[in-house]
């Protein structure tokens, strides 16, 4: 049996992190220091496209792209800026963010629903 499981680890991340909604994202991404991250696999990314303006990190090398001692640091993900991640239907997205508010990011959220809702949304 698991000590922790993923719904645990969900609800544990999504008690911390913020999470905003599809319809309030472009008012986010006015902001020219905020930056909107797609934390799927590249094969996801490469299938379904991603959001316009979109950078992709994906979720199993997050912690290396954000960390600037890491050799593959990723400088888009910079803390200082508002950082917005998705995913195909917002899980990983918030145990992403969750993992860069415990690494010391403080202007993070999760988009809810991600890719899914996203694309309901262009309908």
């Amino acid at each position: 049996m698991l000590k922790r499981g993923f719904k645990q680890m969900l609800a544990e991340a999504n008690a911390v992190i913020e999470t905003i909604s599809v319809q309030d994202l472009p008012y986010h991404l006015d902001d020219p220091d905020a930056i909107l991250v797609d934390v799927r696999d590249r094969v996801e990314r490469d299938g379904d496209g991603g959001i316009p303006g979109s950078v992709h990190v994906s979720r199993g090398m997050l912690e290396f792209h954000a960390d600037p001692d890491s050799p593959v640091y990723k400088s888009e993900l910079d803390p200082e800026k508002r950082i917005v991640l998705y995913c195909g239907t917002g899980g990983r997205s918030a145990l992403a963010a969750k993992t860069l508010l415990d690494m010391g990011f403080q202007n993070v959220a999760s988009l809810a629903g991600g890719m899914s809702a996203w694309k309901t949304s262009q309908d």
